[in-house]
């Protein structure tokens, strides 16, 4: 059953779907969740507001404990192409802006996802990068069709990915893909990254939305306990030995702030030209 403020606004939406009958909300039916990221006319680029939203909706969804899974989405053709760059003028030149962007609002909305305590399908179609790949690397299972590509060309910008974010996604690409991604700032077609494992199902466009709810019915079907027993687990394991690297590289993350290059890479492609680096 659809959220009805879900169905207005743009940005992250949140559908409500019972596995039996009744919404699935109260009345103790199990029930799944519809992520959807949706920015009309930027292929679900990832604004501040949406961040913030992103967060919300997940805290949201930590509260409703006949929950059993959740599919997250884009629209029309697109997962998510990145972040909404005409915004980061805005507070990306200076240090304590910056550190407050990706420290308090993009991972407060990753950090919520990564919270919640039932398995993730990130179902995606389209352009997926940099936001939209930090997005699907919360996911704890991964479908794409075939004509999907992923990456973090942001290289081309003039700045580096956050060192949470980079963490995150370097776990569950691989060391060697992040490398490319990130070093080369190479964009990889689904094949590649359903050959290194981070996508488990690769699928033709016609047979995409009728696979992602063979997923969801999948895991409707298995024991919720055990999946959230899992997930604690796992989210334990992921997070021991990181805290100690972390400490040592975010004093002075976001140090580049005002740096020449980073305000060329984000000029130059603002102005749809090459940068000169």
């Amino acid at each position: 059953m659809e959220d009805e403020q879900s169905r207005a606004a743009a940005g992250i939406a949140l559908d409500w779907h019972a596995a039996g009958e009744g919404d699935g909300r109260g009345d103790g039916a199990p029930c799944w969740a519809h992520v959807r990221v949706r920015n009309s006319g930027k292929l679900g680029a990832m604004t501040v507001a949406m961040w913030l939203q992103l967060r919300e909706v997940f805290e949201r969804i930590a509260q409703q404990p006949q929950l059993r899974c959740v599919l997250v989405t884009g629209e029309d053709g697109a997962f998510c192409a990145g972040g909404d760059i005409s915004e980061y003028a805005q507070f990306r030149f200076e240090p304590q802006s910056l550190a407050h962007f990706h420290e308090q609002q993009v991972w407060g909305g990753l950090g919520a996802m990564l919270a919640c305590e039932v398995p993730l399908i990130a179902a995606i179609d389209g352009p997926c990068m940099g936001a939209g790949l930090e997005i699907a690397s919360c996911c704890d299972l991964r479908i794409a069709t075939a004509r999907s590509q992923f990456g973090a060309p942001i290289a081309r910008l003039g700045f580096p990915m956050a060192p949470r974010e980079l963490a995150l996604v370097g776990r569950a690409v691989g060391d060697a893909l992040a490398r490319r991604m990130l070093l080369a700032a190479q964009v990889l077609p689904a094949q590649a990254l359903h050959e290194a494992g981070f996508v488990a199902q690769l699928l033709p466009e016609q047979e995409f939305e009728a696979a992602a709810q063979q997923w969801v019915q999948r895991l409707l079907a298995l024991a919720p306990q055990a999946a959230r027993m899992h997930k604690r687990s796992l989210r334990t394991l992921a997070d021991a030995g990181q805290q100690q690297a972390l400490a040592a590289l975010l004093p002075g993350a976001y140090d580049y702030a005002p740096s020449a290059e980073h305000r060329e890479g984000i000029a130059a492609f603002l102005a749809k030209r090459k940068p000169q680096f």
